[in-house]
Parts: structure tokens; sequence; C-alpha cells
């Protein structure tokens, strides 16, 4: 599994992500943004607070982690669909 070198938050729902092989892009988690425990960053500010927890995963204060190989999938998807021309 690749690992998250560099997180940053794009407002409003959007994570920018750098794996170590290099591989990066944004992933909008707005849609996927559902349930009690996204219900804190719905805010901006919140939202913004996000960090890297000690296993490589976008985390915020409430315990809220996103699994990291999925991000990965995301973007790896777009990059090749942007490559393809159909991005």
């Amino acid at each position: 599994m690749e690992r998250i070198v560099y997180l940053e938050a794009r407002l409003p729902t959007r994570l920018f992500v750098r794996f170590d092989d290099g591989t990066e892009g944004e992933d909008d988690i707005g849609a996927r943004m559902r349930g009690p425990m996204f219900e804190p960053p719905r805010d901006p500010a919140y939202f913004a607070r996000v960090t890297l927890s000690e296993y490589g995963a976008p985390l915020w204060p409430n315990g809220l982690d996103l699994a990291p190989d999925a991000l990965y999938e995301r973007i790896k998807a777009k990059g090749m669909a942007a490559r393809a021309g159909t991005a």
C-alpha cells in the first residue's frame, strides 16, 4: 500500500494528497460525507484541521479517518482518465 507523504485541505471538501510513489491529486469527498462522524468536517474551519494519522490516513480531531488506499485508487483512476482525454 502506498503511503500519503503530503496532505492539504482545499476547501470546501477537497483533499490534495501526494503518495510516496509520486502519485498525487485532489479528491472531493463532499458527496461521501454522510453520517454523524462527518458532521464536524462539514464546517470549513473544521475540515481544514485534517492531519495525517500515524498510519498515514487523513484524520480529523473527532477521530474520523479516511482509507488511504481508497484515495489512492480514486486519484490514480482520475489520472488515467485525464491521460486518456476523458477527465
